[in-house]
């Protein structure tokens, strides 16, 4: 059974301005998890990370460590690591000066400290740069000095803060495969913010989406994205986004399919509801059990891996653009109007009046 190692209970934290930037916040973690908050940018979510780590003032709610309040303690009495995404390395010290600054703190034996510094540049790759100063390290290597800092007096959490905003797009899917398999192998309880959803969901054993200072859903990412609870967390997860229909705007295409959609929404008055159908659920192929529409193509994007059209739908006249992501085999054309299909299993669907996901299956 997991243990709960981190407690976020009823955490609200409201500017001087008036803004609410933590709104009664229940969050409870296991030991050894890696959870990551993500939400848009001014959402929240950084004022979370820096409630636990102590640098932020809270105006109400408590936070507890294995069971430990320790909402009242200095941050350096909380056992807690943070890395931020400016690195914040000395640049007058050398990479291994930095790396034994924790530990000199802590007035670590100096055989100690050769010791671990060793074992901590092996694990990240950085034995060949101890001697260096920071303004001759790159992005990533700046990156794994300033976790090596932070890892190396193996601390109980470890809590980072947008850390590879600054890094390059190729760079930022090396380093976050990197963290996680340090996470994994340390087993040290993690709280990692960004406002990448796809970071987000290819980093955390569990995401917790923050939206106006609010907790909106926490769960592992394929119940995040198979049951998002309301439409702003299925707009939020999935790349490309989700497309939002009216269910008037799907076309039966056979009386199979219009009698199991009337028995699919049986207990539901349709004009109620808006259908959630992702790109990659989208097929020119005509399958068992599927919804079609008539779409106009307006743009193609060759990925090489895959296709993205861009379209609208035929039967309607607006402004809304929709998106398909097809396979790279796809002859599509654009202005040329297609037909697409997609499974009823693969609807997501939404109280139009709410927003909330509706459960079919009771």
């Amino acid at each position: 059974m997991d243990k709960e190692f981190i407690k976020i209970e009823n955490l609200s934290v409201i500017f001087e301005d008036g803004t609410v930037a933590a709104d009664n916040v229940n969050i409870s973690i296991n030991e050894k998890e890696f959870l990551v908050l993500v939400g848009p940018s001014g959402c929240g979510k950084s004022t979370i990370l820096r409630s636990v780590v102590g640098l932020q003032n809270i105006n109400s709610g408590k936070i507890y460590i294995d069971n430990k309040d320790i909402t009242h303690l200095s941050p350096r009495d909380r056992d807690i690591a943070m890395i931020f995404q400016s690195y914040a390395l000395y640049p007058h010290m050398t990479v291994r000066e930095n790396l034994s600054i924790p530990l000199k703190l802590k007035k670590t034996p100096k055989e100690d400290i050769i010791n671990k510094i060793n074992e901590i540049s092996e694990m990240l790759s950085i034995n060949k740069l101890l001697d260096r100063y920071p303004r001759a390290l790159s992005g990533g290597q700046k990156q794994r000095v300033a976790m090596g800092r932070a890892l190396i007096r193996k601390p109980r959490v470890f809590l980072m803060d947008e850390p590879l905003s600054n890094l390059d797009a190729q760079l930022r899917v090396e380093m976050r495969s990197q963290i996680s398999i340090l996470q994994k192998k340390l087993g040290v309880t993690t709280i990692y913010v960004t406002h990448d959803q796809v970071e987000a969901m290819t980093m955390g054993d569990r995401v917790a989406i923050i939206n106006d200072g609010k907790l909106v859903q926490i769960d592992k990412p394929s119940n995040l994205y198979n049951k998002p609870i309301n439409t702003f967390v299925a707009s939020f997860i999935g790349s490309p986004k989700i497309n939002f229909f009216d269910i008037n705007h799907i076309i039966k295409f056979n009386n199979d399919t219009d009698n199991k959609l009337n028995d699919y929404f049986k207990n539901y008055n349709k004009n109620d509801l808006l259908l959630g159908v992702r790109p990659e659920d989208l097929t020119t192929e005509e399958k068992i059990n599927s919804l079609m529409i008539e779409i106009n193509p307006i743009l193609i994007e060759d990925l090489g891996f895959s296709k993205d059209i861009i379209f609208t739908l035929s039967e309607i006249e607006n402004d809304n653009n929709f998106i398909a992501r097809l396979s790279s085999e796809s002859q599509i054309e654009s202005n040329n109007k297609i037909k697409l299909f997609f499974p009823i299993n693969k609807l997501v669907v939404f109280n139009k009046n709410t927003n909330e996901r509706i459960n079919l299956n009771g």
